[in-house]
């Protein structure tokens, strides 16, 4: 039984090893790309719920979805808010990590 768990570890390190070496090492973002994504991704408007409820969020974010829209042009266009307050309210550095909430 100790021989087989043995065999296992060493299994998944190698495997471990190989992923690393030939998947991860020399991986690079794409600054551009990521930031594209980010403009793009619909789960921003949560940080909107706060400031102009759940209803008008969720209109945002469907309404972007239908015309295949960021949900900054969403907002504007249903003039739920300014540039300036979706600027100062969706900011997705505020958005990961533990909140103190």
């Amino acid at each position: 039984m100790i021989h087989n768990l043995l065999h296992s570890i060493k299994l998944l390190t190698d495997s471990c090893r190989s992923m690393r070496e030939n998947c991860v090492e020399g991986l690079e973002p794409v600054a551009d790309n990521i930031n594209q994504h980010l403009e793009n991704s619909l789960m921003l408007v949560t940080a909107l719920n706060n400031h102009i409820g759940y209803d008008k969020a969720a209109k945002i974010a469907k309404n972007a979805h239908e015309k295949g829209t960021t949900l900054r042009q969403s907002a504007l266009e249903l003039g739920y808010l300014t540039n300036d307050e979706f600027d100062q309210w969706v900011k997705p550095e505020d958005m990961i990590g533990p909140s103190v909430n």
